[in-house]
């Protein structure tokens, strides 16, 4: 699926009939007309917030941002898919409690299992292949798979509304990037054909790589662990890393997100934070503070003192899926 393109036909000389509306799928509410305004000043040369395109810089979070993390991440569902496939061919992998109930299908004990056995789902289902391969991979995986509740492919679970604020940012002379703390490799198998994208704009979490020759073929291999996680206090630093600027405009959902939000807006003139509030059960998900994905506690208490825009899924947008 591409992303939503907006272009305008060439007009006869002299007429002028109003553009269409580049958030169609949004509501017309105050949270609209604030992105509205300050994309407006932050691109009218005459403004005097008015900000050159080379720092017309934007970012989001990808889960719960962009597409979907209900009831579990992506990644992890394609973790534990490939986890099943290796072990039906292999059980010798499966060397620990947390890595058979995952191939039993037993979220309960791979919750118990925290962190440590989340990392050790990842590590066999993610490492000992190369960048190429797992990338190939992961698209094969994201051109089959379904979500369990919509039934839905996983790059349909992509929010309409976000899809029109990529693009009204990108002809805003905005440059936008993903900034996330999925795996790198992961997001590069379908972000720029889902988000439009490119993938050297894509910042995210990465494991261990080597440079190998395997069978005469000169690859990156990915490895087990966690060389950079791109989440929390890891965000402002991949974007320094990444970017190398501070971003003006930046959306996400959670609390992992918030010293993405707090960074861009601490810098010198204008930015807008906006952060994605989960709230229609019905369309969607409802959730936040309680949430074991996607919690939101302090970008709710403090979004209103920091000037920051809070999107209320259930009342902000007339639609969520794109058609």
């Amino acid at each position: 699926m591409k992303r939503y393109v907006f272009a305008v036909a060439a007009l006869p000389f002299g007429s002028f009939p109003a553009l269409a509306d580049p958030l169609a799928s949004w509501n017309d509410t105050a949270t609209k007309a604030a992105i509205i305004d300050f994309v407006e000043r932050v691109s009218d040369p005459n403004s005097s917030d008015f900000v050159p395109e080379e720092a017309r810089i934007a970012t989001f979070d990808n889960d719960g941002t962009l597409w979907g993390e209900q009831p579990v991440y992506f990644q992890l569902i394609y973790a534990l898919d490939r986890l099943k496939e290796k072990a039906e061919a292999d059980p010798s992998i499966l060397t620990s409690d947390v890595l058979k109930a995952a191939a039993a299908g037993d979220m309960a004990a791979v919750a118990d299992g925290g962190e440590a056995g989340l990392m050790e789902i990842l590590n066999v289902s993610h490492s000992g292949l190369s960048v190429d391969a797992f990338q190939a991979d992961v698209a094969d995986w994201i051109a089959t798979a379904r979500h369990p509740d919509t039934n839905r492919p996983y790059n349909e679970m992509v929010y309409a509304p976000m899809l029109e604020l990529l693009d009204y940012l990108e002809a805003e002379g905005f440059q936008t990037w993903i900034v996330s703390g999925g795996g790198l490799h992961f997001m590069r198998a379908f972000a720029s054909e889902t988000y439009g994208i490119p993938i050297n704009r894509i910042v995210g979490s990465v494991t261990p790589t080597s440079y190998e020759v395997v069978d005469g073929v000169p690859v990156v291999m990915k490895g087990p662990g966690i060389a950079f996680q791109d989440d929390k206090a890891g965000k402002p630093v991949g974007i320094d890393s990444h970017i190398g600027r501070r971003p003006i405009f930046v959306g996400g959902n959670s609390d992992g997100d918030f010293q993405m939000l707090e960074y861009a807006t601490a810098g010198d003139g204008p930015a807008l934070g906006v952060i994605v509030h989960h709230t229609d059960a019905d369309r969607e998900y409802a959730y936040d503070r309680d949430s074991h994905i996607g919690k939101l506690v302090r970008g709710l208490d403090e979004a209103d003192a920091r000037g920051w825009v809070i999107i209320d899924m259930k009342e902000d947008w007339a639609k969520v899926w794109p058609e």
